[in-house]
């Protein structure tokens, strides 16, 4: 089963936190590309560093060179998530990648081919019903520069997400749902995700120093809770909580496979907050974004592995960037079209979510013979090896 590949007693929670971090680090080393480039062009127009936002981080440098260096940090992010799994973990990229006994290739082209013709169909009926909210953007050499430099790096970029999400946090959070204390910690972290959004609020206050207000409340707020969390957990520990026939219900029930495939769909969805669709959108944008993450979950979780998540993925970021970009979206590229009408968070946003996407599951379904979905979705948890249970909970307790 594939989300239990990751749990054996030696395989603690909390080696994927820092795994997580090393990961973080090791991609961070791959925007220094970038940060050189944007450096070498305020320097040659004689100015100083721009103050860039994901917006106009994507408008500085030529389209094509900022796609290749944007795309360099999941280049450094995927040698990254091989290290962790490799060393800390001490499991094989196969283990994070499928339950098959090898990756199976076909799954991955037939769903890229099945999702790239729905993307190219539904844009080309978008640009015939309405013309007017399109301008032809093509021009062959930049075209043909992004092809190659999209065809190679945008896999890239889109394997490592499914990697990071439907693999590596999909089994870590599976493994995480074995430790005692972890039901508690994830309840507060969601307790503080409206509390992050109310003060998002406020970003447009600034300060005399030009550092957003909302940076230094962010930093304050985090701070806080970090501390407030040590804080329940003692007090918690010593009133004897997690000993209660209540938590220790909550604990059992907590051994899902829904856990981590809501978990991880959420923070999935939230990673793209800084989108210039949000931005431009509002929050509601956020509806297609986890919607999103639960279907790649979907797939990963019903089908046992990701080979069906990444070919899905990867259609969904190329076809798209090859296709169509506007002012408003997270790839400025050299497309074919560019969209120039005003966005509106209306249907067209959750229709995805609510339509298109169990459409894709139904086909799938029928392709793989998917059965028993209510146990693969929300059963419980079990170690490939029952003998594993006692050792794993008495490391993580």
């Amino acid at each position: 089963m594939f989300i239990e590949q990751g749990i054996k007693p030696e395989n603690k929670f909390w080696k994927y936190i820092v795994g997580s971090l090393v990961v973080i680090l090791i991609s961070s080393f791959g925007q220094i590309p970038l940060m050189i480039g944007i450096f070498a062009k305020s320097f040659s127009d004689g100015k100083g560093m721009p103050q860039l936002d994901e917006k106009s981080l994507m408008t500085y440098l030529e389209p094509n060179l900022t796609l290749f260096l944007i795309m360099l940090s999941f280049v450094f992010a995927m040698f990254g998530i091989y290290i962790v799994v490799k060393n800390i973990h001490k499991q094989t990229m196969l283990s994070v990648t499928t339950s098959r006994a090898k990756v199976d290739w076909s799954r991955i082209l037939f769903s890229f081919t099945i999702w790239s013709l729905f993307t190219i169909i539904s844009t080309a009926i978008l640009y015939y019903t309405s013309p007017e909210s399109f301008v032809m953007n093509f021009k062959l050499v930049p075209f043909l520069i992004l092809v190659i430099i999209g065809t190679l790096m945008i896999p890239i970029q889109t394997s490592c997400e499914e990697y990071v999400f439907r693999g590596y946090l999909m089994q870590g959070f599976a493994v995480g749902t074995f430790q005692k204390k972890f039901a508690i910690g994830i309840l507060y972290s969601f307790f503080f995700v409206p509390i992050y959004f109310m003060f998002d609020s406020l970003k447009e206050v600034q300060l005399t120093s030009e550092i957003p207000l909302l940076s230094l409340i962010t930093i304050r707020t985090f701070s806080l809770s970090i501390l407030l969390l040590f804080l329940i957990d003692f007090i918690l520990t010593k009133l004897n909580f997690f000993e209660t026939n209540f938590y220790n219900t909550i604990y059992q029930k907590g051994k899902n496979k829904f856990v981590p495939l809501f978990i991880t769909s959420s923070i999935f969805g939230l990673m793209h907050i800084a989108n210039p669709e949000v931005t431009k959108m509002g929050y509601i944008v956020l509806v297609y974004y986890i919607g999103t993450g639960f279907f790649l979950g979907i797939l990963t979780l019903m089908d046992e592995g990701m080979e069906l998540s990444l070919g899905f993925h990867a259609a969904n970021n190329l076809v798209g960037a090859l296709l169509v970009t506007a002012d408003w979206s997270a790839f400025q590229t050299h497309s074919i079209l560019k969209d120039i009408s005003e966005p509106s968070a209306g249907f067209d946003v959750i229709a995805p979510v609510l339509i298109i996407y169990p459409i894709m599951l139904f086909i799938f379904a029928k392709k793989y013979n998917w059965t028993n979905w209510k146990e693969k979705l929300t059963g419980e948890i079990h170690p490939t090896n029952s003998n594993l249970i006692n050792e794993i909970q008495g490391t993580n307790d």
